[in-house]
């Protein structure tokens, strides 16, 4: 995304999006504008088409962007900015020359929490840990401000017909004589004993997938983004620059083929559910699925973000808030001498127990 700036009608300093509306502050003279409502239909992109490269010239675009040299994030600078840290990792990031041809985003949902709202989601999150650093409250009540990132995120679209082989078991009951041992003496008893009677099953199944979500960033760990779902896509917006006033965006990393692979490996653990309730019986054996795909769409969305990193005993910690929900996830240094003072305490509470139990 080109460097872009949104001029105050009043004062002509630099506009910013203002969550949870549809207006842009100035927070230099506190004029407010309007984003004027467009309706506009999302658009799916073929996909068979992109992975060829044989998208349009329209749906593509050149983006000014650097790479951190520690986490790999594709940051775009905005402004007159020329030295930062990375939002992902902490690490100084000085701006470079370089560009990326990029699929353009179709869409985004804006951020709904303010700054303001996100730092208390992630304080009451860090207030809930056990052993964490006094410095790693104090960070989030009083520290640096959060960035507001919008991230990037494929989504797929495909209509699945899938065939299998396997074998559907039913429960029966035989009746066996066991042997129990009754009040100290040993006797012989009658038990009802569950086995499985296997039957060959085989059939077809299909299922019709819709916006499939796949993280198309490396920059940050899957299971920490992941954590902060669920997404409501119902609100996405056709894309548009005014969203983006005041906040930084990510340049996708995970590339096209590679989101289809994740989404695909998404997909089969649906399918695999399908088959075992197509089976049926009491238990279920899946020995092979082969699914054909068709009409594969995609889009390219934005999805907001708050995050924090900070360096702390010389390792770099990350903290992820969902812009549109308040979820919280992050990693977490422990405090050694809350550690020990618990231990501590631990042996005091088992000694003065054990003293009484003796007296």
């Amino acid at each position: 995304m080109p460097d872009r700036h949104w001029p105050c009608d009043r004062c002509g300093a630099d506009l910013r999006f203002a969550p949870g509306q549809t207006q842009l502050v100035c927070d230099h003279c506190g004029h407010m504008q309007e984003i004027p409502h467009q309706e506009t239909r999302l658009e799916e992109l073929d996909l068979k088409a992109a992975l060829r490269g044989q998208l349009s010239a329209a749906q593509m675009e050149t983006v000014p962007a650097t790479r951190c040299p520690n986490c790999g994030a594709l940051i775009e600078f905005q402004g007159a900015s020329h030295a930062r840290e990375c939002p992902f990792c902490a690490t100084p990031v000085v701006v470079g020359t370089g560009t990326e041809r990029l699929i353009k985003p179709q869409a985004v949902v804006p951020f709904r929490l303010t700054e303001r709202e996100a730092k208390q989601a992630m304080s009451n999150w860090l207030g809930s840990l056990w052993f964490a650093p006094n410095r790693l409250q104090e960070y989030a009540r009083k520290g640096r401000s959060l960035t507001g990132m919008y991230v990037p995120w494929w989504t797929f679209d495909a209509a699945t017909r899938s065939t299998y082989v396997g074998a559907r078991g039913e429960w029966y009951y035989e009746t066996q004589m066991v042997t129990v041992n009754v009040n100290g003496r040993m006797e012989r008893r009658q038990q009802q004993v569950r086995k499985t009677r296997w039957f060959r099953a085989q059939g077809r199944v299909g299922r019709r997938f819709d916006d499939v979500l796949v993280l198309a960033s490396a920059s940050l760990p899957r299971d920490y983004v992941e954590a902060l779902e669920p997404w409501d896509l119902s609100a996405l917006e056709g894309y548009r620059g005014d969203y983006l006033a005041g906040f930084t965006a990510e340049g996708y990393t995970v590339p096209l083929d590679q989101g289809w692979q994740n989404a695909r490996q998404v997909m089969a653990q649906v399918i695999h559910r399908d088959v075992i309730h197509d089976i049926g019986g009491d238990e279920q054996r899946v020995e092979g699925i082969n699914t054909d795909y068709a009409d594969e769409s995609f889009k390219h969305v934005l999805l907001p973000v708050w995050m924090a990193a900070y360096r702390y005993g010389g390792k770099s910690y990350r903290f992820v808030v969902n812009g549109q929900t308040g979820k919280v996830r992050g990693e977490r240094p422990y405090s050694t001498w809350k550690i020990a003072l618990a231990v501590a305490l631990a042996i005091i509470v088992a000694a003065v127990f054990l003293t009484l139990a003796r007296s």
